[in-house]
């Protein structure tokens, strides 16, 4: 690959981002591969990622309406059942709705109740209200029921968090070495919500394609476009 042309790219892209992939001293198109790689994961990742939350919250939203009897719930919920930087989402929540002029639904304050709300639930101080047992039992029915426990759901979502945050910020995953375990949980996660949305999800899955296949097709494809001797003017 032409010197001056990966300059041009790390001038754009920002050199602190792509030396995350030379740290060993990489060349240019291993360096480059490796960013391509990366990102391609990433995208792989985000169906199944979205898959997750998205069966996670609905679940839960649909569990609590039934246990309060109300589709919002989040009024109805009695003092104290919530952590209360969860009634601050909520209450967060209605304030955007108001400030974009949208109507107080369900759904749009479902929808911007962020991930961490819905897996506080799993956090210890939900011992004491009763829900987060009942969401464990009623929304992952399909999970063994030694994976329910709080310790275990709360440890499961963190990892999933810190993998979609990473993920949506386009930071780097390739160095990990339990990708392909976090890759399974995610999908068994799924299924212990919905044995449908897993088989869904698998099927549109190309995460273990591009992890197999490695750098090897970035790598062709690079000397394929940008032989060392062109001239990228």
């Amino acid at each position: 690959m032409n010197t001056t042309f990966f300059d041009q790219l790390t001038t754009v892209l920002a050199i602190e981002r792509l030396d995350a992939y030379r740290q060993d001293g990489a060349d240019e198109i291993t360096t480059l591969s490796r960013y391509l790689l990366n990102m391609a994961l990433c995208e792989s990742l985000y169906s199944p990622l979205q898959f997750a939350e998205i069966a996670m919250r609905n679940s839960m939203h649909a569990h609590l309406s039934d246990l309060f009897s109300t589709e919002e719930w989040y009024n109805a919920i009695p003092t104290g059942k919530l952590i209360p930087w969860q009634s601050k989402q909520i209450i967060k929540a209605k304030d955007e709705l108001a400030k974009s002029g949208k109507p107080e639904t369900p759904g749009g304050i479902i929808a911007e109740l962020h991930f961490g709300f819905w897996t506080g639930f799993f956090n210890k101080q939900h011992a004491r209200t009763g829900i987060g047992f009942s969401l464990a039992s009623n929304v992952f029915s399909n999970a063994p029921s030694s994976e329910r426990a709080f310790s275990k759901l709360d440890r499961r979502w963190n990892k999933i968090r810190t993998l979609r945050n990473r993920v949506f910020h386009h930071e780097r995953i390739l160095h990990w070495h339990n990708l392909d375990e976090q890759h399974r949980d995610l999908l068994e996660i799924t299924g212990w919500i919905s044995p449908e949305l897993r088989e869904l999800a698998e099927a549109l899955d190309r995460y273990t394609s591009i992890r197999t296949e490695g750098l090897t097709p970035w790598i062709e494809k690079i000397q394929q476009h940008w032989p060392k001797d062109c001239d990228h003017g």
